[in-house]
């Protein structure tokens, strides 16, 4: 299936670990793992959220001292007691939560991780020559803050790869890619391999395991509970390996599509830096009942857009931007939310959460108003609906007066997602809503969203997970360079014909594909939003 060449064991492995074992407290992380990697080798750490994967990878590579256990490299045993000593051995890590320096250019992020003895203009030269090799578009003199979170992925599988590692960890690397560039991305990867570069890479996407991997070891709760060949698995059983049991199946109901809830016309926004994307008059509609997404490749516009939209960009004209029929162009995220628009960023920690503040006070962030009693917070009630929240969406965690950034990246996706749905806005906008979250938890956020819509809300959906928007959607548009495709029923999408639309290629075939949208008569006139 995945036309991977055979990998023959060499007389020592690239890496192997004995009874690895880390306590964070009453809280154990890993527990006794064993672990091999042959040099040439892409092998699959799988797990749920919480199973201990990125505490086991931050071992490897030295951000993470273990309790108790052998490491071995090469064949040889090391103790690797920090990122720069794992560098100087071969290893690279592309991080899920990024370790980049918001104040430096790409170029001198990555610059960090390399020699001293290369000069940050042969950086640059390098960065470009590895992005145009991989297809991920980057521009090494830009800021990193004022980069999306896709971009920022970017900067970490370069900087990676510059370095030219004898082990490559990837952690959920290809969320930020088109299907093309997955691919383009793969038989990358496999040229590494076959040059006798081990790879260990986790994904919660099971297919892309299957096509890409050697071997994968399983954990779940912080222990080995089995290895196997990916190739010879099924999704299903993959799945049952990683959560012991397969993700529930979404359920999609017809529903009736309700009153127009948000409705954007001609929304055009100059960039306020030169790295940002303007954006062309933008237009859409959501109506109470639905779920339109929106896909396309990072850097496209879509920050920009959720800015304008969340009210953190109040640069709109006042009508451009209305929630039934009311403007709020010129509003504010605080009047918004009264108004009934709620808002899922991207960006988990710092922006979704503060990091470090419980999950109690993370609640105040969006839900101040119903949590005041005369003036003052009702702590009862904030812990009482905290650990409703927590429950509900079974939140792996040390309760509502657990730190955010004690959380697994899922968990805390989870919780933010599950605060907001809480909330039972009028109007949800979620953006990349399962990303890096495992096959289970998605579902269930899926589901949540879906039993949303049921219950006539309108939700808007931006995601680079293709998949994602086909299962859950609606309708769909594909925003490329700050210009909105027409609205297209989902239905009769197809991934080729998003991929293109993702360049920007729409036309004819647009109007066409949406004038075959179901509900509407031939030859009468197209809904807000969709193509003329």
């Amino acid at each position: 299936m995945s036309g991977l060449p055979t990998v023959t064991p060499a007389a020592a492995p690239r890496l192997r670990l004995e009874r690895v074992t880390k306590r964070y407290g009453a809280v154990v992380a890993n527990d006794g793992v064993a672990l091999t990697v042959q040099p040439g080798e892409i092998h699959s750490i799988l797990g749920e959220n919480g199973a201990g994967k990125s505490t086991l990878v931050k071992i490897i590579y030295g951000a993470v001292r273990p309790d108790a256990g052998v490491i071995e490299w090469n064949g040889r045993p090391v103790q690797i007691r920090s990122p720069h000593e794992a560098r100087h051995l071969g290893v690279a890590m592309v991080f899920q939560h990024f370790s980049l320096f918001d104040t430096l250019t790409v170029a001198e992020n990555v610059w960090l991780g390399l020699s001293r003895r290369v000069p940050l203009r042969a950086v640059v030269d390098g960065i470009r020559a590895k992005a145009a090799e991989y297809g991920l578009e980057l521009e090494p003199d830009r800021a990193v803050h004022t980069l999306s979170v896709g971009e920022r992925q970017r900067v970490e599988i370069v900087r990676a790869l510059l370095a030219e590692p004898q082990l490559l960890i990837l952690d959920e690397p290809t969320s930020v890619l088109t299907p093309q560039a997955v691919e383009r991305l793969f038989v990358t990867l496999r040229q590494l391999a076959a040059t006798g570069c081990s790879i260990l890479y986790i994904s919660h996407k099971l297919d892309e395991i299957r096509a890409l991997c050697h071997q994968c070891t399983v954990l779940r709760g912080g222990r080995v509970t089995g290895t196997c060949d990916p190739t010879q698995e099924t999704t299903a059983s993959l799945s049952r390996l990683m959560i012991g049991a397969e993700p529930p199946r979404l359920v999609r109901r017809e529903s009736e599509r309700g009153a127009l809830a948000l409705r954007v016309r001609d929304l055009s926004l100059p960039r306020l830096d030169r790295f940002d994307v303007p954006l062309e008059r933008v237009s859409l509609d959501v109506h109470a009942g639905e779920i339109v997404g929106i896909a396309g490749v990072s850097g496209n516009g879509q920050q920009e857009l959720l800015a304008a939209l969340s009210g953190e960009d109040p640069r709109a004209e006042d009508g451009a931007v209305r929630i039934f029929d009311q403007p709020i162009g010129r509003l504010h995220s605080a009047a918004r939310r009264r108004l009934g628009l709620h808002f899922i960023p991207e960006e988990r920690l710092g922006r979704g959460a503060v990091p470090s503040l419980s999950l109690a006070s993370n609640l105040l962030l969006t839900r101040r108003e119903s949590l005041r009693r005369f003036g003052w917070i009702d702590r009862g009630a904030l812990r009482t609906q905290t650990s409703g929240i927590i429950e509900r969406f079974n939140v792996k965690s040390g309760g509502p007066g657990a730190a955010a950034r004690s959380l697994s990246g899922g968990n805390l996706q989870k919780y933010i997602v599950g605060r907001e749905i809480d909330a039972v806005p009028k109007v949800l906008i979620v953006a990349q809503p399962t990303w890096g979250v495992d096959v289970g938890a998605a579902a269930q956020i899926r589901g949540e969203l879906l039993a949303l819509r049921d219950a006539g809300c309108a939700v808007l959906v931006v995601s680079e997970e293709l998949d994602e928007l086909f299962a859950m959607t609606d309708r769909l548009h594909v925003i490329s360079k700050g210009r909105l495709s027409p609205s297209i029923a989902t239905e009769a999408a197809t991934v080729e014909l998003v991929g293109e639309w993702m360049s920007g290629l729409w036309g004819e075939e647009a109007a066409g594909a949406t004038a075959a949208a179901p509900g509407r008569a031939a030859g009468a006139p197209p809904a807000p939003g969709e193509a003329p």
